[in-house]
């Protein structure tokens, strides 16, 4: 399961696809109808390959709790939570039994069967191994979202600088007659 240029921004509902990375961040496509957008870097990127879930003993990454959800589900789609906070506990806790109850919250558990069905329909959660993936030199590179900020300078390499008597080169200089 391979889910390198599959993002969440914060803000926007669903999941989104990286398709190009622009010069004030990245071009990105909704799963949910395939509306391309512009995310710029003020924006707060979480890629899914990053993702993990409190564990009791360590945090889960979300792509093995995805995987666990298929396995158990049988590649059928989970039911529908968005309504119903007891059945989401019930459910996330049936098919992840080693998540931390205290520190991870409904809206959370909501949100991966959510994720999940978006990703089953999108045909997004293949068994594919990484192996495979990493050595298939056909494939192209998706851009990964950086979420770090980038510092411009204030002045460019090309300003002109002040001379020494405290005249800019690039001023002119009025000649007098005489």
């Amino acid at each position: 399961m391979d889910l390198r240029g599959i993002i969440s921004v914060s803000g926007l509902s669903g999941l989104h696809k990286v398709v190009a990375q622009t010069k004030n961040g990245l071009l990105v496509e909704s799963l949910i109808d395939g509306k391309r957008q512009p995310i710029y870097n003020s924006h707060k990127v979480s890629s899914l390959d990053d993702i993990s879930i409190y564990g009791t003993s360590e945090d889960i990454p979300l792509k093995e709790i995805l995987k666990t959800i298929k396995d158990k589900l049988e590649s059928k789609p989970a039911e529908d939570y968005k309504e119903n906070s007891d059945g989401a506990k019930k459910a996330f806790a049936e098919l992840v039994p080693q998540h931390d109850a205290d520190r991870v919250y409904v809206s959370d558990m909501k949100k991966v069967f959510f994720w999940y069905n978006l990703l089953l329909a999108k045909d997004l959660l293949n068994d594919t191994p990484e192996t495979e993936q990493e050595g298939d030199t056909t494939k192209a590179e998706v851009p990964v979202a950086k979420t770090t900020s980038v510092k411009v300078k204030d002045t460019p390499k090309s300003a002109p600088k002040a001379s020494s008597k405290g005249m800019a080169k690039t001023q002119t200089v009025r000649k007098t007659g005489g």
